[in-house]
């Protein structure tokens, strides 16, 4: 006789999107209901928190019910709720976070608190069925480069994490600087598509005592010096070329590093994670890398890199069967580290 199936309501909110999900045994998506607020920031040329948190204040309700009917179950039938509750905008985490406990309560059903990137690694779950832990996997947001081995479900060692900058914030800021405006990633890709990216020779910053550490403030800094000198000295810049060259040196260091951990640790498989993994310059950079180690390259659709509701049921789902569950005590921690409960 078969387990009877896990239903996960999962609520995502940590930054500019209000998400809600219905989600199977952690890997069969019912339904996948995302309310973003881009268009709303792109006149600020970035998230702006309080706007964040009142949208999801006016969304959260509409999304969550929207998740159960196009799923065709209701509250009833859900065996836990999975929400984050960090990293992210306190503000907007706490909008999700009142809500699922709210709805725990209301509904009699256990809570179940998950950690963003834990969701962002869990996206590679949905669609990649025979994708089981142990493997290595690269997480690249706009607020996170993490470089972690994924022991077990819910189980994680940490290689590697930015010492400053996300590869994503990054990204942002340096198409802010050359006039592309926000979100800067997928603007960014866009454009290096008609650029030489040896066009402009950027730094690769390595950290001396952590080989698996990322820094990219130096890189950005180097940009803005970059386009500055060609100010004053009345060179026309070619801003296609600075985006691929830009892109490239990001790039470079992060598959360097992923392929440097596959090796030393052993493995044979490689996941990406989070929304910079949507890169089409990093997939096909990494995509090559890997085929030349014999290297089995998982990650998510652009869909589920983005933040989503999905990836926090799949995540949620482990975390319900290790036995987590949260307490209506539960409360939006900004700044959550990876493994800290």
């Amino acid at each position: 006789m078969s387990e009877k199936d896990v239903l996960i309501l999962a609520i995502e909110s940590s930054c500019d999107e209000t998400a809600a999900a219905v989600v199977k045994n952690g890997r069969e998506v019912l339904s996948n209901i995302i309310s973003s607020q881009i268009e709303l920031h792109k006149l600020y040329g970035g998230v702006v928190p309080e706007i964040a948190s009142r949208k999801h204040i006016e969304k959260i309700n509409q999304v969550i019910e929207e998740a159960l009917i196009e799923a065709g179950v209701t509250l009833e039938d859900m065996d836990a709720i999975g929400v984050t509750y960090g990293p992210g905008l306190v503000g907007a985490l706490l909008v999700g976070v009142a809500e699922a406990k709210a709805i725990s309560y209301a509904a009699g059903k256990p809570l179940v608190g998950v950690h963003h990137i834990e969701g962002h690694i869990s996206a590679n779950f949905i669609e990649n069925k025979e994708l089981e832990p142990p493997f290595p996997c690269l997480i690249v947001s706009g607020g996170h480069t993490h470089l972690v081995l994924v022991e077990d479900y819910g189980k994680y060692k940490i290689l590697g994490r930015t010492r400053d900058d996300a590869a994503g914030e990054a990204f942002d800021k340096v198409a802010r600087a050359i006039g592309l405006g926000y979100p800067g990633g997928p603007k960014i890709d866009k454009l290096s598509k008609e650029g030489n990216p040896e066009a402009i020779n950027f730094p690769k910053a390595h950290v001396a005592d952590a080989p698996y550490d990322f820094s990219f403030s130096g890189l950005k800094s180097a940009v803005l010096n970059y386009l500055n000198g060609c100010k004053m000295r009345g060179e026309e810049i070619c801003q296609a070329d600075v985006a691929a060259s830009f892109q490239k040196a990001v790039v470079d260091v992060l598959v360097e590093h992923a392929m440097m951990a596959v090796k030393e640790y052993g493995y044979d498989k490689l996941a990406l994670a989070g929304g910079v993994a949507s890169n089409s310059g990093l997939r096909s950079a990494m995509k090559e890398a890997c085929e030349k180690n014999h290297i089995k390259l998982y990650y998510p659709s652009p869909i589920l890199c983005t933040d989503n509701a999905a990836m926090i049921g799949a995540a949620a789902y482990y975390e319900y069967k290790n036995g987590t569950r949260s307490g209506l005590d539960l409360n939006a921690v900004p700044n959550l580290k990876l493994g800290e409960r």
